[in-house]
């Protein structure tokens, strides 16, 4: 038994009692925008917003595996990747692969994060998102096919949160970037806030959240070991964002959409940090609401 911290024992029960968590749903949570977006565990009564995965976190794995981990954890909505469902599937692919999740009581909510560097991507994306049954693609439109999205968008009626990469990122490495980018566009543009990537930028999640809390439609929930460029992924709770303030501007602004977990550290055999991760934000939530 490894020790974490001085949080070690309060971790440790946060941990047993998310794997111990089962998957069991309820009916679609429907926003104010009357979008369909999530479904709640009864056991998760009495938290502030729904859980989700962000299908990233299960690349190295198949959709059973995908699906017990998911039951393990107690987390019954994800964002499903092209690795478990290819964009160009037919429509047989895409119902058998819906009813995996759906028989397990997995929701599909969003798909993505689906990058778009032509017009015809844009196309098959919107298209593919429409064939899925949802109304939100996680995306990363060129900038030069920030306007063409936008029509799709209102085409379609299908909400792009745009999702910021870090510092590394040519494109979009900070929220500011995405805001900069669909501000003054349609309402149904908005951002996936990755709160990682963002703190990785030296912009604390809290106050991303503040400033434009309004747009986001989508967060992907991790921890990272610094405030700079190097900052390494890690379980949440065991790094330097302030979740605590986090949490607080996320329920001042009555934010309507997911908080979905994307694990990218030792994602060869993810399952005990993702416990750890969502049994620690599980908490704070409670701790919050």
């Amino acid at each position: 038994m490894y020790k974490i911290n001085s949080m070690h024992s309060r971790r440790k029960f946060i941990t047993t009692s998310a794997l111990g968590i089962a998957g069991s749903i309820t009916a679609p949570l429907v926003t104010k925008a009357g979008f369909k977006t999530a479904y709640f565990n009864p056991d998760e009564k009495g938290l502030l917003f729904p859980l989700g995965m962000a299908g990233y976190t299960f690349a190295k794995f198949d959709i059973p595996a995908t699906i017990s981990m998911m039951k393990r954890v107690g987390v019954t909505n994800l964002s499903v990747k092209d690795f478990h469902l290819p964009l160009d599937s037919s429509e047989e692919k895409i119902k058998s692969t819906l009813a995996q999740f759906s028989d397990a009581g997995i929701k599909v909510y969003t798909v993505g994060v689906i990058y778009m560097k032509s017009k015809e991507a844009v196309d098959q994306a919107f298209n593919y998102a429409k064939k899925v049954g949802v109304d939100m693609i996680v995306g990363v439109p060129n900038y030069d096919l920030v306007d063409y999205t936008e029509q799709q968008v209102k085409a379609f009626n299908i909400r792009i949160a745009i999702h910021n990469h870090g510092p590394e990122d040519k494109l979009y490495p900070s929220p500011k970037d995405v805001y900069e980018q669909i501000k003054n566009r349609d309402e149904r543009m908005g951002l996936c806030l990755d709160i990682g990537h963002t703190q990785r930028t030296g912009l604390a999640p809290a106050e991303a959240v503040k400033l434009y809390g309004k747009r986001i439609f989508d967060l992907h929930i991790k921890d990272v070991s610094a405030a700079e460029k190097d900052g390494k992924a890690m379980e949440v709770g065991r790094g330097v964002i302030d979740f605590k303030s986090f949490i607080k501007e996320l329920h001042r602004i009555n934010y309507k959409g997911l908080c979905s977990f994307e694990f990218e550290k030792d994602m060869t055999d993810p399952l005990p940090g993702i416990a750890e991760s969502v049994g620690y934000f599980r908490g704070m939530l409670k701790a919050e609401g």
